[in-house]
């Protein structure tokens, strides 16, 4: 690779302007945050559906967990190797009419078979959404600024939770969870088209003023290339761990105010979305911010700042889990809620960093992979399947506990951070060097 005069007056030769490039910004945010109404959906969801179709809470964690990861992780590496070599904003596409059809034909279902079906077809969908989107964000915004672009982009986490709860709260209370899966699905359709019609391909590199040479290394070489950066190896064991906390928790919280607490889908779906789209927004975009500000000085303030966070929470995951009154509980909740998205931004950057222009799909769909297949394929099941062992000596309370235990998983995955930040610095010059040769 060789180096261009100006990566903002190449942005500026394809159209990307500052204003184009926060149009583009906005929309694949708004792809991430229907990603994420139809993927987190089902949490609000999971009572009336065990109710209706009679199902255990290691059925569901099942459905909500492994059953959706395992297709959702390992396709995301074949579909983001086609997106380092194909169009990207084509891809991106695709994956959202796939996952939106999926969704809204989950309102169809009558047992359990074919609601994990049609589960695994959303995960397919969506296994195409967020390496593509990566890739194409680190194209338009350089280094410095990454880290809180994606930041943005990351809010749609938050986004998508806090409308999933919200929409998915009120519409099963009022008209039944069939319908609340027609009312999410339907609007992706209409967004494809928005996509496909508006979105312009960047060209990959200018944001550091590189020359793409256009050759994309095989998967098998950039999963050696990446294992072999002993800081991505944290990186990556740290946010499963984390996300493990994370999807447990957001999956199972409706079910547990509702058992624990005998609240209603409305009263949950409301609490939930406000406080994990307001408290949970501030920390995705904090995280990312505060990497950016502090990485400047260091970059290992990027897994540093992850770190304190997530020792910080651990007191208050304690405190939510055995407190006995639903407004504390809720209360309590808001600092997990601020930690639970706050390594997204930092982590996606970083690892954009660690490898080269076209490895970064590739590299995005790896570190999804460990992320979801331990965090969103183990969590949820794992609440699910200590929920019904516990059952027997606590009763509804079981799931209570569930969760507790499983919080002090998030300790774990902060260490990996601060190992990780060890190597930060010589793993990014290596992948630099790598990249010219």
């Amino acid at each position: 690779m060789e180096a261009r005069p100006s990566a903002d007056s190449a942005t500026e030769a394809q159209g990307f302007t500052p204003q184009y490039r926060t149009y583009v910004l906005v929309i694949l945010t708004m792809v991430y945050t229907v990603n994420y109404v139809d993927r987190q959906i089902l949490s609000i969801l999971l009572q009336p559906i065990k109710d209706e179709l009679l199902l255990t809470d290691t059925q569901l964690g099942f459905i909500s967990g492994i059953a959706f990861a395992i297709f959702y992780a390992t396709l995301g590496i074949p579909i983001a190797m086609l997106a380092d070599r194909w169009n990207r904003r084509n891809v991106i596409t695709i994956a959202l009419t796939l996952f939106s059809g999926f969704t809204a034909a989950c309102a169809g279902v009558t047992s359990f078979f074919q609601l994990a079906a049609m589960r695994v077809g959303v995960a397919v969908g969506e296994a195409g959404s967020s390496p593509p989107s990566h890739s194409m964000i680190s194209d338009m915004y350089p280094p410095e600024k990454r880290g809180a672009a994606l930041g943005v982009f990351s809010l749609g986490v938050n986004f998508g939770i806090l409308i999933g709860f919200l929409i998915g709260g009120w519409v099963s209370q009022w008209f039944g969870w069939r319908a609340a899966f027609l009312v999410v699905g339907i609007p992706g359709l209409l967004m494809a088209f928005l996509v496909r019609f508006t979105v312009r391909e960047p060209i990959r590199g200018h944001s550091e003023a590189m020359v793409d040479s256009g050759n994309a290394p095989g998967v098998f070489e950039v999963f050696r290339f990446l294992w072999g950066q002993r800081s991505f190896r944290h990186i990556a064991f740290g946010s499963a761990l984390a996300a493990f906390v994370g999807y447990g928790a957001v999956v199972w919280l409706p079910a547990f105010l509702a058992r624990s607490f005998e609240l209603n889908q409305g009263v949950i779906g409301t609490s939930l979305a406000l406080i994990i789209g307001i408290s949970g927004g501030l920390g995705t975009y904090m995280g990312g911010w505060l990497g950016d500000r502090y990485g400047k000085k260091d970059i290992r303030w990027n897994l540093w700042i992850i770190a304190i966070i997530w020792f910080s929470v651990a007191p208050f995951n304690v405190a939510l889990y055995l407190s006995g009154d639903p407004v504390w509980a809720l209360g309590l909740f808001i600092v997990p809620a601020f930690a639970g998205a706050a390594y997204l931004a930092p982590i996606l950057s970083m690892t954009q960093s660690l490898v080269t222009l076209r490895m970064r799909s590739v590299a995005s769909a790896i570190l999804l992979f460990i992320l979801n297949i331990i965090g969103l394929g183990l969590g949820p099941q794992t609440v699910g399947f200590l929920s019904d062992a516990l059952h027997p000596e606590f009763g509804e309370e079981s799931l209570r506990y569930a969760l507790l235990i499983t919080s002090f998983v998030g300790l774990w995955g902060a260490l990996h951070f601060v190992l990780g930040a060890r190597t930060l610095k010589e793993d990014i010059e290596r992948a630099r060097v790598y990249g010219q040769v």
